[in-house]
């Protein structure tokens, strides 16, 4: 079967896009094909239309799978399991939000946390301004959370916090010098 070059193009660019945040290019091609079709597809259809191995098709359809971008569809008639894509678009992302990039913030934010706790107060000049930098990054981490869970709930997102913790670690670096 031939593949539309507009539905390659797009799947190029949805792959591009998902590799840069960080999945496989091939995970966004594959979910990109099945968005844009009209019926479910099987795992021999998307290997042919992407040009990519069984193995391959295979554990790009788990991944998928395992993430909620795909689910499995039954097509009357036919024995072969067949594939379709999430079409909630925010769905997907906020799950990648709440599963991954919440949880990056609070492993940072423990360390950060745990790393203060190990700085001894008023040591010298060059640990006070370790100390405050360290405040200033675990203030960052909460507001980064807070905006992340606050997008995810649909509530209105103000970026005056990181603008502020951005103009106080200006001040602590200019009040240096």
């Amino acid at each position: 079967m031939t593949v539309d070059p507009a539905v390659l193009k797009v799947a190029d660019a949805v792959g591009a896009l998902i590799e840069g945040w960080g999945f496989k290019r091939n995970m966004g091609r594959m979910w990109a094909v099945l968005y844009l079709e009209d019926h479910p597809l099987n795992a021999a259809d998307l290997g042919e239309r992407l040009g990519l191995s069984t193995g391959s098709v295979s554990m790009l359809l788990t991944e998928l799978q395992e993430w909620g971008a795909i689910k499995k569809a039954w097509v009357v008639g036919e024995r072969k399991e067949h594939y379709e894509a999430e079409t909630n678009i925010w769905k997907m992302v906020s799950r990648v939000f709440r599963e991954r990039e919440l949880q990056w913030i609070k492993s940072a934010s423990d360390s950060f946390e745990a790393a203060s706790k190990e700085l001894e107060p008023g040591s010298d000049a060059r640990h006070e301004l370790i100390a405050a930098r360290v405040t200033g990054l675990m203030q960052l981490a909460q507001v980064g959370s807070h905006l992340l869970e606050s997008m995810l709930q649909g509530e209105a997102i103000d970026s005056l916090p990181i603008k502020s913790i951005g103009e106080l670690a200006k001040a602590a670096r200019d009040g240096d010098k």
